[in-house]
């Protein structure tokens, strides 16, 4: 049988860039999206509605080996429901394990999860990254969700025989990246001072060309099956560098202010914004050498490259 994949939540961030490489890589690709938008013109789209432990699957999954499963409800800081875990779980967790239970039945091979390095926690102690055999310490609602799912696929697994693969990213970024992120690009662009010079804790990222391309790697690699990964760039960066990294690749010079990180911890408390620069200045590591060694995989994309095509807006 041609190798064929669905990827759910093809009209998103990642998966708009995964259907377009696995099409490059001569893969067969069907997309899934809530309703009716706008996907890459290559690829066989279907609406499928809420996704939900309800949602019907059937006639997306006619000839699928592989499932990427990217669909999700999202991390959002500040969240309008009343019950925001009730929330994450109809998509999260109902909804992946009911897409996998009907792939299970109707034979593909493998699932992808795209899952969330929240699983492992918020924030690292200085020097000391998560790495995949720790023990999940989600800290919010979404983070949880994504626990909650990854345990029902390892059990669904077990008890249907359908391989699957768990991928924990980071924060990702690159062309089209939207929320913080596209925030802190658009005041480099503009030159705005940031008191952010002082800050000098360590993150990890991935460039969104990296978390494709090791999706397309889950995708065949024997080695992967029922397998958990966490992925980055391979390098660590502080956010005064990440603001040095995307001025530079802007063209314009970084326009950092040495602020002591306890006056913006108190400046952003009285603000409400507290949550904002703890993730601005805390650190939050990963080891993603498991992938390296299981997987022989190596990230394509240098940070440099990853935030110039960032930048290309």
């Amino acid at each position: 049988m041609t190798q064929c994949i669905l990827v759910s939540g093809a009209n998103g961030f990642v998966g708009n860039a995964m259907c377009k490489q696995a099409v490059h890589y001569g893969i067969c690709v069907k997309g899934a999206t809530r309703v009716r938008v706008e996907v890459p013109s290559c690829i066989e789209s279907f609406e499928v509605g809420d996704i939900n432990g309800s949602t019907a699957w059937t006639h997306v999954l006619r000839d699928v080996n592989v499932v990427i499963h990217l669909a999700a409800r999202v991390h959002v800081m500040k969240d309008s429901e009343a019950d925001p875990l009730t929330a994450f779980r109809a998509v999260n967790v109902d909804g992946t394990l009911n897409l996998a239970r009907q792939a299970a039945v109707a034979g593909v091979k493998r699932f992808v999860f795209v899952s969330s390095v929240k699983v492992n926690g918020e924030f690292t102690a200085p020097g000391r990254a998560f790495t995949e055999a720790d023990a999940p310490m989600p800290q919010d609602a979404y983070g949880q969700s994504k626990h909650e799912a990854e345990q029902g696929l390892r059990q669904l697994s077990s008890d249907m025989g359908m391989e699957v693969v768990i991928i924990r990213p980071p924060l990702v970024y690159g062309l089209g990246v939207k929320a913080n992120f596209a925030t802190l690009m658009h005041a480099v662009q503009r030159g705005w001072p940031l008191p952010l010079g002082s800050v000098h804790n360590q993150r990890s990222l991935v460039a969104l060309s990296n978390l494709v391309d090791f999706i397309v790697t889950c995708i065949t690699h024997p080695q992967a099956a029922n397998q958990t990964f966490l992925v980055s760039d391979g390098q660590d960066l502080s956010t005064a560098e990440l603001v040095r990294g995307l001025a530079q690749a802007a063209g314009v010079p970084a326009r950092l202010l040495p602020v002591p990180v306890w006056a913006l911890q108190a400046g952003a408390s009285l603000l409400g914004k507290g949550d904002v620069v703890q993730r601005l200045c805390g650190n939050l590591q990963i080891d993603a050498s498991k992938a390296r060694s299981v997987l022989g995989w190596v990230p394509p994309v240098s940070v440099e490259e990853g935030l110039r095509r960032s930048m290309l807006i």
